[in-house]
């Protein structure tokens, strides 16, 4: 069984088929010691002449791992020359390293740009200028990729202010938006529950015939009954009458005159109806002219009621007068006295001083 070689010796048989490539006698390996104690064995046979076939790959100095193998095997062989493998394709030689232009490292850095830690370390051992550049060196340097220009902003012209009715109130307060948003919300939703289904506006439509026919039945219980003032009503004591005067004051509530006056020679106190014979305006005392004026047709009438002017075609109706039980006058309106048809004779119509 073969030996098995060393790195050394490896390097060692490569030297010397290097050598004899070229040429030149070299010294042979020296045999390592033997292991275990055992005892040297011969220096190996250099290698034939035949091995100066082989020619190495690439510049003189470096063999290829293929090399190295075959002239291993060579020396292994006891000096019979190994077939050489075919050679693999030569390794381009590695140019010289050319001097670094500065101004080009620096160009090369402002167009690209270092991304990364590492790549600006390998810039800036590769004598790259850090910082702005001078004119002559931007002159100097190759034209810069300009980044892509940002899209101009339109230029919005401003909002106009919002006129004095579209502003809200000062008044508003978060409290009461709140309140009608929540207002507003519950319409919202009552109504759609009330008139948004089919179903709901049957129900709707029966509530609201039936709300109309239970009023209904309530007006049918109570009469139609007419609220009137009373028709005899108290007046007064005769003597806080004085001689002609005419008293006003019950004509909003009674529509009467109480009038003292002599009538026909006689001192009587009578109530006349405040009520124009011609259309049944209601016409006014006038103290300064001593006579009842219609403001609507300019009827005119005497103290004692005669007409006198306008077209009112007879006199003023008297009320029936008598003394009460306490001594007060009392008019009766259910009663009536004309003057045409000789009724103001009677006692009933008017109570004498």
């Amino acid at each position: 069984m073969a030996k098995k070689m060393s790195v050394e010796e490896i390097l060692a048989a490569a030297r010397a088929q290097k050598a004899a490539a070229g040429g030149e006698s070299a010294p042979a390996p020296a045999e390592p010691a033997p292991e275990n104690g055992s005892v040297a064995s011969e220096p190996a046979a250099a290698p034939p002449p035949k091995a100066a076939a082989v020619k190495p790959a690439g510049k003189p100095g470096a063999m290829s791992v293929a090399d190295i193998l075959a002239a291993a095997r060579a020396a292994k062989g006891g000096g019979e020359a190994a077939p050489v493998p075919a050679a693999p394709k030569a390794i381009a030689e590695k140019p010289a390293a050319k001097p670094v232009d500065k101004e080009k490292s620096v160009a090369a850095a402002v167009v690209t740009g270092p991304k990364d830690t590492a790549s600006i370390l390998a810039a800036a051992r590769k004598g790259a200028k850090p910082g702005p550049m001078s004119k002559a060196e931007a002159a100097k340097a190759p034209a810069v990729v300009a980044a892509p220009a940002a899209k101009k902003k339109l230029d919005v012209p401003p909002m106009p202010p919002k006129p004095e009715f579209a502003r809200p109130r000062a008044t508003t307060t978060a409290a009461t938006a709140a309140a009608g948003d929540t207002r507003r919300g519950f319409m919202s939703t009552a109504g759609a529950f009330l008139f948004g289904t089919p179903l709901a506006i049957g129900f709707t439509s029966l509530a609201i015939t039936n709300l109309a026919w239970g009023l209904g039945l309530a007006r049918f219980m109570f009469p139609n009954i007419l609220t009137e003032p009373p028709t005899r009503f108290k007046v007064g004591f005769p003597d806080t009458y004085g001689p002609g005067q005419v008293e006003t004051k019950f004509i909003p509530q009674f529509g009467v005159w109480i009038v003292r006056y002599e009538v026909d020679g006689q001192p009587m106190i009578y109530a006349l109806k405040s009520v124009c014979t011609h259309l049944g305006c209601t016409p006014n005392w006038l103290e300064a002219e001593q006579k009842f004026k219609c403001p609507c047709h300019g009827s005119g009438f005497y103290k004692d009621g005669v007409n006198f002017e306008g077209p009112a075609p007879r006199p003023l109706e008297r009320y029936a007068i008598s003394i009460a039980d306490d001594g007060q006058l009392e008019v009766d309106k259910s009663r009536t006295f004309q003057q045409e048809m000789g009724q103001w004779k009677e006692a009933s119509s008017f109570v004498p001083v």
